[in-house]
């Protein structure tokens, strides 16, 4: 719909005065940035910068190292030295902006925008997504989007260009999203003869120039998602692809970690000079996110996504059976029971954390612009959701701040919501974007992502429960207002600027979107939420449908929920997106065995909110600096300790936000967004991956958009502890001098030839030695199989049960597999790789028949039961103070090292965030 006779918008003033400059009401400091990696190293230093007072140290070291820049204003020489001159060179941008493409009504209505603006970044109200801070002022057009969805089609020119385009798209510090779907499957021919190589393998390649491209010119890692409809023939390859790469890096990182114990104990001087150079390169194997295994892994700096129909669920609940088809002629290529198809995704994502879920029915059902096209991918984080070939800048505002004597201001909340998005809006036709295309789609459809962060802190100072009715009501009301007075907005900006262009032909699915906005409401439940808020959310969705019938919108969406990694450290944010906090006493592990303790600081302020008096919040807190829980505290009431329930138990506490709490958390805001919500799913350690199939259940029942279960402990190394544990020592049980026990068995897959040797330990017969050794040695294969047998060996000694190695190793695939001639092992037929071949081998020798249908190398119909079953010798007699394998206790989460300073990080959303850097693997 074409703008009216408005000449433009006016803005009004709400936190600033007219010729009152907001930098000028702030106490301001002099402050030497520095961060240190986690070895106490500088790693950025920058003296003399300028920060208001009231920002914290921390926000202060990061905001200088990540979004101080070099102006063009400067001549490209100066590097921003003050806060007040990088919000200026943002603020500016927009201002200016503003003024070219006709926004406002006069230039005082330009200078109250600039001002009011000026206000919300200063004070940490909200704020822009990093590629702006990266851009704006900087390079001309800037890159302000952080979220794209590209497309590929099956033909290798446009596979060529879209690595080009998510190229481009993490030069600029953002991410990128595909469906990889209409690339034909391996089952099927090429036009030329031959048979096609199938989407995983170019999952691969485009993987790797993911990898090779810094995120907006930084050490930052690219955002890159991979997402594949359910009834693609290579979706159980998919499925599996990044399972294999994980037990991969679990072997390296072992192997490194015990090449570099050998060297520091000064073992290593005992072997001969070519071992020696052996244990340096084995050394170089370490858990960093930029280290010589994850660098070298496929498929590593993907989160990978299934997009699942209505159609699929459904024969998942009936049992049935779910066709997998060719993509060039629809034909049946693979006929699988859906609900074992569900469990195989269910246990790859127990296992290393992908796949996620993306709903694909529940997704179009919200489409603003379904007669252009369907909704096929989202961004790497999965909050963005639109057509392909289109972006979305997004944009936080931070909910604590508005959160004052116990009552949250509306009204301000309101006005902010117009001010970021109207910054947001001015920024589409202005930006830069990696191709014409997709420019064009940007300004076609418009999208915006307006959000917000801080929400687990906000509940915790009102007192709800984070999974609680009361808690998702106020989220539900929140979010309602939030998308409401965007949307209301942008059809008041369509009066003067015009509606979208594809809005008269997507009229009917817009307006009908916003209705189903506005029926939601009638979700809220109001007995927890007043009911003067009530009327003023209905007053805003009445309006926002009655004007967008008459005006239209000027956006085809508004709202997603990001996780906010980086910038919720420039807001201040105690807690990131709509996380819930992690736990209220943190503990980081140092180098050399150091520990830094990280306390919630605001915990004192919602014991006062409670009621509590100080002489009580003294006691409390107290005991917490004790116990490190707040779990059997003095004073505090029962009905209490819900408040302070995490995502992760927190000391000798017991108590978490039990999983399912995360999926209603999501449930409860989705109806009210455009986008949907990018969050953790954080699941339990000990929880199975039947149990994991129910929550991806629950999660298409309760409407979820996309699921991103993680389950703790499933990633290769751990971070943040809740807990100073005390850890017995291991013992490692000894071999003598002379084996006199064991056996040699002969390998034989295809034309690869070798033998393996267990030897046993004299006292109970148990395997405590694995040697291997193929014909051809010196091969990259060789010296693998050889680390292999070291860290068995090693397993075994420490008392790692044999029934554990056989269930996780058996039956692993990679070259060479091929048929097993019968003379050479009677039970196996077929060897799937050296490593399968091995530990079924050892398995079939020294497990029971019922252990060995436990841990799937024996059918169930071959089990005995008569008086001749052989006895086990796998059965390990663990000798004391063993460490234990894979409790997952007390941990509260588990991402690779920092690229940058080498921190560990935590899961946020589906990426990772640096406590102390605030470097993100995601792309706000």
């Amino acid at each position: 719909m074409e703008a009216t006779t408005v000449a433009g918008l006016t803005i009004r003033r709400y936190f600033t005065k007219p010729g009152v400059d907001p930098f000028g009401e702030v106490e301001w400091v002099r402050h030497d940035a520095v961060l240190f990696d986690k070895e106490g190293k500088e790693v950025f230093r920058q003296d003399g910068t300028e920060f208001p007072k009231f920002w914290s140290d921390h926000t202060r070291n990061i905001t200088a190292e990540k979004y101080f820049r070099i102006p063009r204003a400067t001549g490209g020489t100066d590097r921003e030295s003050s806060a007040r001159l990088m919000i200026s060179r943002v603020t500016r941008w927009y201002r200016d902006r503003g003024l070219e493409g006709g926004y406002f009504a006069t230039d005082e209505d330009a200078g109250a925008f600039e001002a009011e603006l000026r206000f919300i970044l200063l004070h940490q109200v909200g704020s822009f997504n990093s590629p702006t801070w990266f851009n704006v002022g900087v390079t001309e057009p800037p890159q302000v989007h952080a979220c794209f969805i590209t497309s590929v089609e099956d033909t290798l020119p446009s596979i060529l260009e879209w690595v080009k385009t998510e190229g481009m798209i993490f030069k600029g510090g953002s991410g990128s999203g595909t469906n990889l779907s209409r690339l034909r499957s391996s089952f099927e021919l090429l036009s030329v003869g031959g048979r096609a190589s199938g989407p995983v393998s170019f999952m691969n390649a485009a993987d790797g120039s993911a990898g090779a491209i810094r995120s907006g010119g930084s050490t930052r890692r690219a955002a890159k998602l991979a997402c594949l409809d359910i009834d693609h023939a290579n979706i159980p390859e998919f499925i599996r692809c990044k399972v294999e790469e994980e037990e991969k890096a679990r072997v390296l990182m072992g192997a490194g970690k015990w090449a570099r114990e050998m060297i520091r104990s000064g073992r290593a001087a005992t072997l001969s000079p070519a071992e020696q150079k052996r244990l340096e390169v084995m050394a170089e194997w370490d858990d960093s996110l930029d280290g010589k295994v994850y660098t070298r892994l496929a498929y590593s700096n993907a989160n990978n996504s299934l997009r699942l129909s209505d159609e699929f669920m459904q024969a998942v609940e009936a049992d049935g059976y779910w066709d997998l088809k060719e993509v060039t002629s629809g034909r049946v290529v693979r006929r699988l029971k859906a609900r074992e198809l569900l469990e195989e995704a269910a246990l790859a994502t127990w296992l290393c954390g992908d796949p996620g879920y993306q709903f694909d029915t529940t997704i179009n059902r919200w489409n603003t612009c379904a007669v252009s096209g369907r909704i096929r991918a989202s961004n790497p984080c999965s909050e963005y959701m639109h057509l392909d070939e289109t972006a979305c800048n997004l944009a936080s505002l931070k909910l604590t701040w508005f959160y004052r004597n116990r009552r949250f201001d509306f009204e301000a909340f309101q006005h902010a919501v117009r001010i970021m998005f109207l910054a947001q809006e001015i920024s589409i036709d202005y930006a830069g974007y990696p191709t014409p295309e997709i420019g064009t789609n940007a300004k076609m459809f418009r999208e915006i992502g307006l959000g917000y962060a801080d929400l687990g802190m906000l509940l915790m100072l009102m007192g709800l429960p984070y999974d609680s009715d009361a808690a998702r009501a106020w989220m539900r009301a929140l979010t309602a207002i939030l998308t409401g007075e965007a949307y209301r907005y942008s059809a008041e900006i369509a009066r003067v600027k015009g509606s979208f262009s594809a809005f008269l032909l997507n009229r009917e699915p817009m307006l009908n979107v916003l209705r189903m906005h506005r029926a939601a409401l009638e979700a809220i439940d109001r007995q927890y939420v007043d009911p003067e808020v009530m009327r003023m959310v209905r007053e805003v969705w009445d309006e926002v449908v009655q004007l967008a019938e008459k005006h239209g919108v000027r956006n085809s969406q508004a709202t997603v929920i990001a996780p906010t990694g980086t910038i919720s450290f420039l807001m201040g944010c105690d807690t990131t997106g709509m996380e819930p906090e992690l736990q209220l006493i943190k503990f980081k592990n140092l180098v050399g065995g150091g520990r830094m303790e990280i306390k919630n600081p605001r915990t004192p302020e919602v014991l006062e909110n409670l009621g509590y008096t100080m002489g009580e919040i003294r006691d409390i807190l107290a005991f917490m600096e004790r116990e490190k829980t707040i779990e059997g505290a003095p004073h505090l009431k029962e009905e209490h300790l819900p408040v302070f329930d995490c995502s992760f138990r927190s000391g000798r506490g017991t108590r978490t936000i039990h999983w399912t709490g995360h999926i209603w958390a999501v449930a409860a805001v989705t109806p009210f967004l455009s986008g949907a919500a990018s969050k953790t799913m954080n699941l339990p350690a000990e929880i199975t991956p039947q149990e994991i199939v129910e929550a991806v259940i629950l999660a298409w029942k309760l409407g979820v958009k996309a699921f991103a279960p993680y389950r703790d402990g499933s990633k290769t190394i751990q971070p943040l502890e809740t807990f100073k544990a005390e850890v017995s020592k291991p013992v490692r049980r000894q071999l003598p001098a002379k084996r006199m026990k064991g056996w040699t068995q002969k390998i034989q897959i295809g034309a690869h030839e070798g033998y393996f040797t267990a030897n046993q330990f004299p006292e109970d017969g148990q395997v405590a030695e694995l040697f291997i050794r193929l014909a051809k040695e010196g091969t990259m294969l060789a010296g693998l199989l050889d680390t292999i047998g070291i860290l068995t060996s090693i397993a075994l000694q420490y008392g790692v049960p044999i029934k554990v190695l056989v269930r996780k190793l058996a039956y692993t695939r990679f070259e060479p597999s091929a048929l097993v001639p019968p003379d050479i092992h009677p039970q196996l037929k077929f060897a799937h790789s050296v490593t399968d071949f091995i530990f079924r081998a050892i398995g079939y020798e020294c497990l029971t028949p019922e252990e060995q249908m436990e841990v799937g190398i024996l059918p169930r119909s071959e089990v005995s039961t008569g008086d001749g079953e052989r006895q086990s010798s796998g059965s390990v007699v663990r000798p004391t103070s063993v460490l234990d394998v894979g409790s997952g206790n007390g941990i509260a989460a588990d991402g690779p090292p920092c690229p940058f300073c080498g921190w560990t990080t935590y899961r946020n959303g589906p990426c990772y965030l640096c406590p102390n850097c605030a470097e993100s693997t995601g792309c706000s």
